[in-house]
């Protein structure tokens, strides 16, 4: 996008949940200035723009159209996150979306292939790829100290996002599912760790044909599933290495960690991929005993939206670390564990993708408010 030090204009389309977390982060970054919201509910992004000085409440027509707007920020739904980034990308914006990248790979590949027709660029969460805790972990295997990566395991284990959200229905229904909401993260962090994916096997399940709304005006309301609620997958790496993932929203907790790297001579504890921070611990071969690993890696105090930095830190031409490229090849990988849990058959990913590359420890100029999770 340019140097470090210029300024990208933001207009946020979606003013749901999710956007008190950026507008928390956004004014701590001197590379970002947010210009304008916009949400089909209009009350909802005049209150949102209301306690923001010189942020301009639009239509999300108004907001595309809006010459001062350079890129947009999608926080809509899933299901809208294609339609809106396409629009975005018509009006000559570029795009940073929150995940996944689009419903289905297919639309994703629509979103890429506009933006690159157009020159322009486009970025995607999860960001918390890009902070301490997995660019930590992603030093030590660089450095050397776990020896050959051979294998991973990620698990993300919870009863559902109903019990705490006020509008569930979308996590609930293709497209949504414990896989596409939280896999995200996992998976992003994965290729990050260990390289791109290049087949996968899957097998899925579903608990429950309802849930039941647990808190705002909806509680008590019963929503129907429409999708897997349970997935299980093995990632095959290009490097070798093999990735087992379990994303539920069955269960009711566990003790496992978030993901552990294993190793020819040690083993790596990750903290969780839904926070930008968090302890690396590492277990040499013949070791004693688990040991701190110091930060050695990533944006320091990192929150989320600090994937728009760096996309607007990144040189024109370049691949942002929070891209495109490494959202689709995600989402393709997620999507393809389902096909394979459904077909019973190993699936080979079409896509490929840089592995990001690593992200230096980075004290910002600005980054005291900044929160150290990114849970949603």
């Amino acid at each position: 996008m340019g140097e470090p030090l210029n300024i990208l204009n933001i207009g946020i389309v979606g003013c749901g949940n999710i956007i008190a977390q950026y507008l928390s982060t956004l004014p701590s970054l001197e590379t970002l200035r947010l210009v304008a919201v916009a949400d089909l509910d209009v009350a909802r992004a005049e209150a949102v723009a209301a306690d923001l000085p010189g942020v301009r409440a639009l239509s999300v027509q108004e907001l595309m159209d809006d010459d001062e707007v350079q890129l947009v920020l999608n926080l809509t739904i899933p299901a809208a996150h294609a339609q809106v980034a396409l629009q975005a990308i018509a009006a000559g914006k570029h795009v940073y979306g929150e995940k996944p990248l689009a419903a289905t790979a297919e639309e994703a590949a629509g979103v890429l292939a506009a933006a690159a027709a157009a020159g322009l660029t486009v970025g995607c969460a999860p960001d918390t790829v890009l902070g301490t805790g997995t660019q930590t972990a992603r030093r030590a295997i660089d450095d050397g100290l776990i020896g050959r990566p051979i294998s991973a395991t990620a698990t993300m284990m919870c009863p559902g996002h109903e019990r705490w959200h006020p509008n569930p229905d979308f996590y609930y229904v293709p497209g949504g599912g414990p896989l596409l909401d939280m896999g995200p993260y996992y998976v992003s962090a994965l290729v990050t760790l260990l390289g791109p994916v290049k087949s996968v096997i899957g097998a899925a399940s579903y608990t429950r044909d309802s849930r039941t709304i647990g808190s705002g005006p909806r509680a008590g309301e019963e929503i129907p599933v429409s999708t897997d609620t349970h997935v299980s997958g093995v990632l095959i790496h290009e490097s070798g290495a093999l990735s087992t993932l379990v994303m539920s929203f069955d269960a009711v907790a566990t003790q496992a960690a978030n993901i552990e790297i294993h190793g020819e001579s040690g083993s790596l504890i990750v903290p969780d991929p839904n926070r930008f921070d968090g302890d690396v611990k590492l277990h040499r071969l013949g070791g004693d005993g688990w040991e701190t690993l110091p930060v050695s890696g990533g944006y320091v105090d990192g929150a989320r939206g600090i994937g728009l930095h760096d996309l607007a830190a990144t040189p024109v031409g370049a691949e942002p670390r929070a891209g495109g490229a490494l959202a689709f090849h995600a989402l393709e990988v997620m999507e393809s564990v389902l096909k394979s849990a459904h077909t019973g058959q190993l699936v080979d990913i079409a896509s490929t993708c840089s592995r990001p590359e690593a992200v230096p420890l980075t004290v910002l100029a600005a980054t005291d408010a900044l929160a150290g999770s990114a849970k949603g």
